[in-house]
């Protein structure tokens, strides 16, 4: 009863409730969440013994490679395009980690630039300007063992 009403009062409000669907540290079948979300088109997927990348363009233009473990989980998110993606989609839970890694990162910073940051088991670096922008987001701690950071671009 009292979550029924804390949903009304949201609703009430003009709370969107929606669950996010967990891209970054998510399983496989989240790649195609985000590519429905995103409107977007499967352009390819390729496997090597230590991982799998699927690359999505979203109809922004924008092409989003989702580089999966053989466990099956999402380690790693890069980007290229006209528009930055949707960070809250192909993100997920660890979204908040990026706005936390953001803040932190711009403290005491003047200008723009490239971002690189850090938080907890986050990485995220982000460079570009409207039309060009690139980046990637990823967990360390679920790269796969013999694949270095290097290999997610």
């Amino acid at each position: 009863m009292k979550a029924s009403l804390a949903i009304a009062a949201l609703v009430v409000c003009g709370v969107a409730v929606s669950p996010v669907s967990a891209s970054l540290g998510g399983p496989a079948e989240s790649v195609d969440a985000d590519r429905v979300k995103l409107e977007g088109a499967l352009m390819r997927m390729t496997r090597s013994d230590s991982f799998a990348v699927h690359e999505l363009r979203a109809a922004s233009g924008t092409m989003i490679r989702e580089y999966v473990s053989p466990s099956g989980v999402v380690f790693a998110v890069v980007w290229q395009g006209p528009v930055l993606p949707d960070f809250r989609q192909v993100l997920g839970d660890h979204f908040e980690d990026y706005r936390r890694a953001v803040r932190s990162a711009r403290t005491g910073r003047r200008g723009r630039g490239a971002l690189a940051a850090t938080a907890g088991d986050f990485v995220v670096e982000s460079s570009g300007h409207p039309r060009a922008f690139f980046g990637r987001a990823y967990l360390p701690s679920r790269v796969p063992p013999g694949v270095q950071p290097d290999a997610i671009r």
